[in-house]
């Protein structure tokens, strides 16, 4: 017999999907994310797309009836991105799916060919002997495993932001890695990395954790491996990148005012949905929401920061430009959209009532104090240790973000409207509590 059910069911979860993306259509969160990512899309820093992203984002706030809004303009030693293939050749042939990392140097005319070295660990790779890997393409493996407070991402991450620049000070040619990811899609995760001085920068990409796995087993066969990578992304510049910056005016416009950040740019494999248009919807639509029941006595300032993935200079030229400028407080969103689990503090003893305040206002909400220091984030990180200001982290949870970071997949119908909801009320509850607190707020 026939039977439809299994279409009806299909049918069913498809309009469930869309009515999932449209519904939160009254949502500031929601239209921010939603807009950018569908008008502007990817945004990587320095390109025409990151100051489409600026010119959209002054608008934007504009009309969201936030004030002084403006850019403030700064330059970047800018990378754009070329072809890109790996095709191991020796001793099975299999195409790979690769990406270029951020700074990576061009492969010559034609690709590089060239045998490939397996290294279990970064650890491996640094008892490597000096020039031991003249000549050779340089395979740098990890087994990073997804933790709800994304703790994996600073261990792990050093085999993209240090693993290559390690194998080229031992002569590789190039430098391959699995990607800092935790899916198991066949999707290269890109992300920057960076070079030593007196170190010649070398084509450096990521394969796809499925496509590691198969380089591991070949490897663990003691056959000899060969690999043709074509990676033609290169460093160009200086190139122009800006931090939008908007501000909800207090009632007393002599208190320092409290700082709430995102990054607007964003790698080019995806649209940045997760990374992180979700962040700027978060701590808008929160600034916005915390006005409710009439003006704070403190100002909310919003910065939306250029170039923070290919190196945080938003953040830096952030912490130049307003280094003279009191601040309160600083907070910034840049993890994803899913829930909110944990809050914690970088607050003076003085202000431990305050922090007190906030973390019972969070109660209800199902988040819980964590026992951890606040260490806010890379965009605001240059103006806290100027200042040594006061922090609150609102910690999503990471379970899922490293399984869509810096891929193809991080696109809108990853966020989860009723988890970004829910980061809104979070951040709302926060900002409006620090916003009318009257006396100092230190940080520790």
């Amino acid at each position: 017999m026939i039977t439809f059910k299994p279409l009806l069911a299909l049918s069913a979860a498809l309009l469930a999907t869309t009515a999932r993306a449209d519904a939160p259509a009254e949502s500031v969160a929601w239209t921010i994310t939603a807009d950018l990512t569908t008008e502007i899309g990817a945004r990587l820093a320095g390109t025409d797309r990151e100051a489409a992203a600026r010119d959209w984002a002054v608008a934007r706030l504009k009309a969201l009836g936030l004030a002084n809004v403006r850019v403030e303009a700064f330059t970047i030693p800018g990378w754009v991105r070329g072809a890109e293939a790996a095709r191991l050749t020796a001793p099975y042939p299999h195409q790979l799916a690769i990406t270029a990392l951020g700074n990576s140097a061009p492969t010559p005319a034609g690709g590089l060919t060239a045998p490939l070295v397996y290294f279990a660990t970064l650890d491996a790779l640094r008892a490597a002997p000096d020039g031991s890997l003249k000549g050779k393409i340089a395979f740098i493996d990890h087994a990073m495993l997804p933790t709800q407070d994304g703790s994996s991402y600073g261990p792990y991450g050093q085999v993209r932001r240090a693993g290559p620049t390690l194998a080229a000070s031992k002569g590789a040619a190039g430098v391959v890695i699995r990607s800092i990811g935790t899916d198991r899609h066949r999707n290269p995760h890109t992300g920057a990395t960076g070079w030593t001085a007196g170190v010649t920068a070398v084509p450096a990409g990521a394969v796809s954790n499925p496509d590691a796995d198969l380089i591991a087993r070949i490897a663990r066969t003691g056959k000899p491996m060969q690999l043709n990578l074509v990676l033609e992304g290169k460093p160009v510049g200086p190139l122009p990148s800006g931090n939008v910056i908007a501000e909800l005016p207090g009632r007393d416009p002599a208190l320092p005012p409290i700082l709430v950040a995102c990054h607007l740019d964003s790698w080019d494999l995806g649209t940045g949905a997760f990374d992180d248009a979700a962040g700027c919807g978060i701590i808008t639509d929160a600034a916005l929401r915390a006005q409710a029941g009439g003006k704070p006595l403190r100002t909310i300032r919003v910065l939306w920061a250029g170039a923070e993935e290919v190196g945080v200079f938003g953040g830096a030229a952030y912490g130049e430009a307003h280094a003279g400028e009191p601040h309160a407080l600083a907070m910034e969103s840049d993890f994803g959209a899913d829930r909110v689990w944990r809050a914690q503090f970088n607050f003076a003893p003085a202000n431990a009532p305050l922090a007190d305040r906030i973390a019972a206002a969070l109660a209800p909400l199902g988040i819980h104090r964590g026992s951890d220091k606040a260490s806010g984030g890379a965009d605001i990180g240059a103006i806290i240790a100027r200042q040594k200001l006061a922090v609150v982290d609102l910690d999503q949870d990471g379970t899922r973000y490293f399984d869509l970071h810096h891929t193809p997949d991080d696109t809108l119908d990853k966020v989860d409207p009723a988890q970004l909801e829910q980061n809104v009320r979070a951040w709302a509850t926060v900002l409006k509590i620090v916003a009318n607190e009257a006396g100092p707020i230190n940080g520790n």
